[in-house]
């Protein structure tokens, strides 16, 4: 039965895909922003959204909220009306509607032949990030969560591997030991530390634990590595801003634990000054 429930939901996507590449990438992403809007809060815990929001501004009003979550759905939408266009993100006249703040960092861990981990959250559209990094010929593998729908995670799967970053590796046991064996090929790692993990600790996250992974942590213990922040913001529709923060370096008596909770600081910084397009809707502290 939810295979059945999974292929209908694969049909009326690729349908939806097939309309917005009819329609271009200004439209689809307006279209795809207003209909996550209406639909979005149908299959998404209405509590759990503004329990979250209230966690990270507990002062706001309900009208302040609502502004957040509409702003979120409509990310969302536009995110999802994106991905078709992928390709012209990466290789044709989309790629000019990216700029990059700190892109000489980017260039520095290039010419030193340098490994880090670059860490984010799901903001704006938070694929382009890896496709910068990936275009820059920086030798990176990206962690990425399959989805449930084994019908559409194909395709995610295919774009992702085409346009983004080609070494893409699943969350697991299994991905866990192709993480290593890259890095111990001189490969970076990219990830985003924001969802809920059942293999995490529980960290400080605006101040209540919520399960965090530690693969970051795990990382700059074993391979003694820096950390590098990225964050990416959304303006004018389909342009974006993308920042490069400096690399941030720990020392070997820093505990897994500690470095967690720096991270998430960093992750919540980002949130507090963009709360508007990232997605809300994780049930991180459940």
């Amino acid at each position: 039965m939810i295979n059945i429930k999974y292929f209908l939901q694969f049909i009326i996507i690729v349908f939806l895909f097939l309309i917005f590449k009819i329609l271009g990438v200004r439209f689809s992403s307006f279209l795809g922003g207003k209909l996550l809007q209406i639909i979005g809060p149908a299959f998404r815990s209405k509590e759990i959204i503004n329990n979250n929001i209230k966690r990270a501004f507990p002062d706001l009003n309900s009208k302040e909220i609502k502004k957040i979550k509409s702003s979120m759905w409509n990310n969302y939408g536009r995110v999802f009306a994106e991905y078709i266009y992928m390709k012209n993100f990466r290789h044709g006249n989309l790629s000019k509607n990216i700029s990059i703040e700190g892109e000489d960092i980017l260039t520095n861990i290039k010419k030193q032949n340098q490994k880090v981990i670059f860490i984010s959250g799901h903001f704006s559209n938070f694929e382009l990030m890896a496709m910068q990094i990936d275009k820059l010929d920086l030798k990176i593998g990206a962690i990425y969560r399959p989805l449930n729908n084994i019908f559409l995670n194909k395709i995610m799967e295919r774009i992702r591997k085409k346009y983004i970053c080609k070494n893409q590796i699943k969350k697991g046991i299994g991905g866990l030991k192709e993480l290593i064996k890259l890095n111990n090929e001189g490969y970076s790692t990219a990830l985003m530390i924001d969802q809920r993990v059942s293999q995490g600790i529980k960290s400080n996250f605006f101040n209540e634990e919520a399960f965090t992974t530690t693969v970051p942590a795990q990382l700059v213990k074993k391979f003694n590595i820096p950390v590098v922040p990225i964050f990416i913001e959304r303006y004018e529709g389909i342009k974006f801003k993308m920042k490069v923060f400096k690399p941030v370096h720990f020392s070997v008596e820093d505990t897994i634990e500690n470095i967690t909770a720096d991270l998430n600081k960093i992750l919540e910084k980002m949130i507090l000054d963009n709360p508007n397009n990232w997605i809300w809707s994780h049930n991180r502290w459940k």
